[in-house]
């Protein structure tokens, strides 16, 4: 099956990401999730930044790209929100990638390079009306324009980090729906 190299959000690594995580195993992948905050995790979004800006968006950034030199590099790069920095930026940038799966956020392309690499698919995730997801929405669509194997899903609601069942955005129709499409992704690379 595949490995995945998966980012956490601002909040830390979970019990919520832990969980996300537990459902790609079970579907018989190779799931690594890096601890960027050395066991920290924050009750709310505001909480998480602070944390990130004490400790410096580049450390924790130097310290996602070091979790992958650990692994081989046919990897499938997946961040949840403030974790799509460093999956993205590695899926771009890293030779042998196998895909990305940016859920909650997008870059633009052009902050890590011309064009999306060819033949490294990418899914996209994030809800309609969620103030951060509404900033990155047109990088998505552009990034889909742009790369033949890119695709981006937009589901109902404003909840940021829906998929993480630890906290009260937890949407559990729209992440079992999410889920469904990240198997179906992960089976095809």
């Amino acid at each position: 099956m595949t490995e995945v190299l998966l980012y956490h959000h601002v909040q830390g690594l979970t019990d919520g990401v832990r969980a996300f995580a537990d459902d790609l195993r079970q579907a018989g992948h190779t799931v690594h999730t890096p601890d960027l905050f050395e066991g920290r995790t924050f009750g709310s979004l505001e909480e998480g930044m602070g944390f990130v800006r004490e400790a410096g968006f580049d450390t924790l950034r130097e310290r996602g790209a070091a979790a992958a030199e650990d692994l081989g590099p046919e990897l499938v790069y997946a961040g949840l929100s403030f974790g799509v920095t460093i999956a993205q930026k590695l899926a771009q940038t890293r030779p042998g990638a196998r895909g990305a799966l940016l859920m909650h956020s997008c870059i633009p392309v052009s902050e890590y390079g011309e064009s999306w690499p060819d033949g490294v698919p990418v899914q996209i995730h994030g809800k309609e009306g969620d103030e951060f997801f509404d900033e990155d929405l047109p990088a998505a669509r552009e990034l889909v324009k742009s790369a033949p194997a890119a695709e981006l899903f937009v589901y109902p609601g404003e909840q940021h980090l829906f998929t993480d069942a630890s906290l009260e955005a937890f949407d559990a129709e729209a992440s079992e729906l999410l889920l469904e499409r990240v198997r179906t992704f992960l089976a095809s690379v």
